[in-house]
């Protein structure tokens, strides 16, 4: 993490010169801590235009990323993805809703009714995860649990009418954060940008995340 930087020159009681740094993730009075210092057995040598013993130091207006890590591809999708997820993840807890429950919503969506263990080995999730997110979606309206119309004795979950209209609002709201997130990007580089994604996604399939791990944010 950045954090704001002072230096300046001191010295001790035997004339020995050398640096002095300081760093603090909060906001911080630089020519007071200065000022102790030159209480005690070091000398501060002030910057120019400065006091005698609070040199005027000031830190550094902006982050930076080191340019180094701009060659790893990794990290590139990292910080790009962690951006990604904090947006999404801002238009579903405005609905109350997880990455989680959207990806269960997605693939009703996509495969029709489904039994929870089904749901849960195609997701790669503990069967016990999936039926709480199921639970949830089921108490706020957005999916139901019914028989199976082939099968009596089966018991599928389906997404209601208001699950797939609060789908396709999702959506929508999904299209918008590639618009804020892909902005520097014409019509053909997002298209292009998608179809590489898609083939580093499936090669290998990711492991699906734990939902376990969204009480500290929702899985990438």
């Amino acid at each position: 993490m950045d954090q704001p930087v002072v230096s300046g020159v001191a010295h001790d009681l035997s004339g020995a010169t050398f640096a002095v740094v300081g760093i603090s993730s909060v906001p911080t009075d630089w020519a007071k801590v200065f000022r102790s210092l030159a209480n005690t057995e070091l000398t501060l040598d002030p910057l120019p235009g400065a006091g005698p013993t609070a040199p005027a130091l000031t830190p550094p207006s902006r982050t930076m990323t080191p340019p180094s890590v701009l060659e790893l591809n990794a990290y590139l999708m990292y910080t790009v993805g962690r951006a990604a997820r904090r947006r999404l993840a801002e238009r579903l807890e405005a609905r109350g809703l997880r990455l989680w429950h959207l990806t269960v919503m997605a693939l009703l969506a996509d495969l029709g009714p489904q039994m929870k263990t089904v749901l849960a080995t195609r997701l790669a999730m503990n069967a016990s995860d999936l039926g709480k997110i199921v639970n949830d979606l089921v108490r706020v309206g957005q999916a139901d649990c019914v028989r199976d119309p082939a099968d009596r004795r089966r018991v599928v979950v389906r997404l209601t009418p208001e699950g797939e209209e609060s789908l396709r609002t999702l959506s929508a709201e999904i299209a918008s954060v590639d618009d804020e997130i892909l902005a520097p990007l014409d019509t053909g580089e997002r298209e292009q940008l998608a179809s590489l994604l898609r083939r580093v996604h499936g090669h290998p399939e990711p492991a699906a995340p734990d939902p376990g791990r969204e009480r500290q944010g929702p899985p990438a």
